[in-house]
């Protein structure tokens, strides 16, 4: 049986032989074997680079990085991150992960001997050291930061911070959300015009030409605001306008108004500038977002709630039994690139599968405290080769990059070819305090008097003999 003292010789030895090599290796550039084709780097996005394609939407919780890259093995374009504030970003600690290796992780330190880059995951952690935002450097050729500001200087420092990472950075003009609108931020920009353009108009004058500038907004209560407003966001300088299809007051389960973006998109070409226009709101997949693009002319598609349920949507033929082809890579993925669990379990929670689908695995993932847990049923952790996939997948886009070409059979219904005429924005009226109640008819239960402030009087038998009796269980 060996001694501490001779195993602590040996791995000693192993370190500083291992050392060396790493040395040699660095002197001996010229003579080392040819290395693997590169993955595609873009010189700069430019507008051709957002057009003919389905994007996925930034998403906070569910736009996580294993969710980004399984969106673009199946035919995501570019894909956006989730919303972060620029403040909280500019108290964020850069950090690669370089985990060492089993064998020496005691005695790195003491030796001195490089860290070995594992699965290459970067990640922004804030002050509890865990991560608010992370990436990948596969992911980054297609990758959009999205920022939150209300500060055209805090939001140049921001961009600043991760721009290595990126290749683009977007202005959060639309998120209705109180975290996005309490500090002035997200669609509260769209009702100050000066403000949001000054945040564009630094970021394209500051950040390095390579980095793609652009926005996204919804749309104003009426059609000549919207104008207004994209002809002034157009004229900042940026590559890109996403335009959600809903107004600020508009809520998810309220259909979008994709009818009113095809007028948009003709005055943005009319206005000269290269810009391309991407439509949000409402995309279920690949063949709806053909459709989509056909009815209003707009150059992509973003999709959102639908990659929230199904990452492979993206693709002319998705996965649709996710429990059986996709949640056990998906925890492999997770797992190698050290994704946060409570954020891993979150997003599985969000995949939509099919009512007959293995439940087990779905028990098992809301029981787990972590992925060890899960040991029995993933059986073999192979996350390394499932990136490895995706990098396969990637690296073929230099030679065939997907692209969503729009439908040429699809008749527009005739509710959504104009807008419709007296049309005046959110078609929600506004909540209206201290209104007085409707009376009560036979078709409804009678507000009581002490409600309605209104004694209705004692019905004569002729008044009951038309009223229905409603039968309470």
């Amino acid at each position: 049986m060996r001694t501490p003292t001779s195993l602590f010789s040996t791995l000693y030895s192993s370190c500083i032989y291992s050392r060396r090599l790493a040395i040699m290796s660095r002197r001996s550039l010229s003579t080392s074997p040819p290395r693997d084709i590169k993955r595609p780097r873009l010189a700069g996005l430019t507008p051709d680079d957002y057009r003919n394609g389905v994007m996925l939407a930034p998403m906070v919780r569910s736009g996580a990085l294993p969710t980004r890259l399984f969106a673009l093995k199946h035919g995501a374009k570019l894909v956006w991150g989730p919303e972060m504030v620029d403040k909280a970003m500019l108290h964020a600690e850069r950090v690669v992960d370089r985990k060492l290796h089993l064998l020496f992780n005691i005695f790195a330190r003491i030796c001195s001997y490089p860290s070995i880059a594992v699965s290459g995951t970067i990640s922004y952690n804030g002050k509890q050291e865990r991560a608010m935002f992370t990436c990948h450097p596969v992911e980054k050729p297609y990758l959009i930061f999205q920022i939150g500001s209300a500060d055209p200087e805090l939001a140049v420092q921001a961009a600043r911070l991760v721009m290595d990472d990126v290749s683009g950075v977007e202005l959060n003009c639309g998120c209705p959300k109180p975290f996005s609108t309490h500090s002035g931020m997200g669609a509260a920009l769209l009702t100050n015009p000066d403000l949001l353009c000054s945040i564009l108009t630094a970021l394209r004058k500051e950040l390095p030409l390579h980095i793609s500038v652009s926005a996204k907004i919804r749309l104003l209560p009426t059609q000549e605001d919207t104008f207004a407003l994209v002809e002034r966001i157009v004229n900042t300088g940026i590559n890109c306008l996403t335009i959600h299809c809903r107004t600020r007051n508009m809520r998810p389960r309220e259909r979008a108004l994709i009818h009113r973006l095809e007028e948009i998109v003709d005055f943005v070409k009319g206005l000269g500038r290269d810009v391309a226009v991407i439509e949000n709101g409402d995309c279920t997949g690949y063949d709806d977002a053909r459709r989509i693009r056909a009815t209003t002319g707009a150059d992509s598609v973003m999709i959102a709630t639908a990659a929230e349920a199904n990452p492979t949507v993206f693709s002319p033929t998705p996965l649709t039994d996710l429990e059986s082809t996709f949640i056990i890579p998906y925890l492999r993925l997770c797992k190698y690139l050290d994704n946060y669990w409570g954020s891993t379990k979150f997003c599985i929670s969000q995949f939509k599968g099919r009512k007959t689908a293995n439940k087990a695995l779905r028990e098992a993932v809301i029981k787990a405290k972590g992925y060890s847990d899960l040991d029995s049923i993933v059986e073999s952790w192979t996350g390394s080769e499932e990136l490895a996939s995706i990098k396969a997948v990637i690296d073929a886009r230099a030679v065939s990059p997907p692209v969503l070409l729009p439908a040429s059979d699809v008749v527009p219904p005739l509710d959504e070819n104009v807008t419709p005429p007296g049309w005046r924005g959110n078609p929600d009226p506004e909540v209206v305090y201290n209104a007085p109640l409707l009376p009560a008819n036979e078709h409804r239960i009678a507000i009581p008097a002490g409600v309605s402030k209104q004694d209705p009087g004692t019905p004569t038998p002729s008044g009951l003999s038309g009223l229905k009796v409603l039968s309470v269980m």
